[in-house]
């Protein structure tokens, strides 16, 4: 069942439990908004940037995605934190 089928504050933002593990992602492909987070915000490349890497992404969907963070700061971060511990256990092994 999707959840945020249609969202009018980020309508290129969507999560559905049974797509992408229920992650917040850009409307029509499989980048999440923890991704643009992590881009942006943590590496600190611009949107111009991002849109320059990512061809298929728009500079409305990235603002789009970072004012989904913004407004959903705690979800986003608690997901950055997840696929971090994700990522760490899988370089362990």
């Amino acid at each position: 069942m999707a959840k945020h089928a249609k969202n009018a504050d980020h309508p290129y933002i969507v999560s559905q439990a049974d797509f992408c593990g229920g992650s917040p992602v850009i409307r029509g492909t499989k980048f999440p908004v923890r991704s643009v987070v992590n881009y942006v915000l943590r590496h600190g490349i611009s949107p111009e940037e991002l849109v320059k890497e990512f061809s298929h992404l728009t500079l409305a969907q990235v603002y789009d995605a970072l004012s989904y963070y913004y407004d959903h700061k705690e979800i986003i971060d608690k997901d950055l934190r997840d696929n971090s511990a994700d990522t760490s256990s899988e370089n362990a092994g």
